[in-house]
């Protein structure tokens, strides 16, 4: 008989433990993965049950609707078809409507959107007239080329938000053509006028 000394048996022993560790870990594995192709098969087994059922549901619901339009026996049949396709014509009309108001709300957030910008850009603008008190009639938040602003203690009105003091001074000579005498160019920012510039 061949003789094994200690140290090599304890080694022996410590391999066969992690061994033994390694197949138990391995085992687990297994079943876990094991509890999961059968719940992953359940679960496709009552998905195509579902399915069928609901095939055979509409297969059954167009051949007895098939049945009754083939062979209608009544007058209110034909009626009932006949209000449905009424009612389908009221459902495309109102998605007509939607459509329209989608596109005009999309028209306003693009006002504000470009308002916004203004007024965090340097624009130029023709004031032609001054109030001492707030005439709140003659702005409208509507009107996308008008800047009603609060200058101490006067409130100013003027037409037009242009990108450069050129194009400015080019539409005040045409109000001054049409009656405008007083008008002149102004620069604003943020809502608030920041100076008078050159009319010319």
């Amino acid at each position: 008989m061949p003789f094994i000394e200690e140290s090599d048996l304890l080694e022996l022993h410590k391999d066969i433990d992690k061994a033994q560790i390694i197949n138990e870990r391995l085992l687990d594995q297994i079943k876990i993965k094991n509890k999961e192709l059968k719940s992953s098969k359940i679960q496709r087994n009552v998905l195509a049950g579902v399915t069928s059922l609901f095939v055979f549901g509409l297969l059954g619901l167009f051949l007895f609707n098939a049945g009754r339009l083939s062979n209608p026996s009544s007058i209110d049949q034909q009626n009932n078809l006949l209000v449905s396709i009424d009612s389908l014509d009221a459902i495309k009309t109102r998605i007509d409507n939607l459509k329209e108001q989608n596109e005009e709300l999309s028209l306003v957030k693009e006002f504000y959107l470009a308002k916004n910008f203004l007024d965090k850009e340097t624009v130029y603008s023709v004031q032609v007239k001054s109030f001492v008190d707030n005439n709140i009639t003659l702005a409208s938040e509507a009107l996308t080329n008008t800047l009603f602003v609060k200058t101490n203690p006067f409130y100013s009105y003027s037409l037009g938000n242009f990108e450069t003091l050129e194009e400015a001074q080019k539409f005040r000579r045409q109000l001054v053509k049409i009656g405008f005498d007083d008008a002149f160019v102004a620069s604003y920012k943020e809502g608030k006028r920041l100076q008078i510039e050159d009319p010319y």
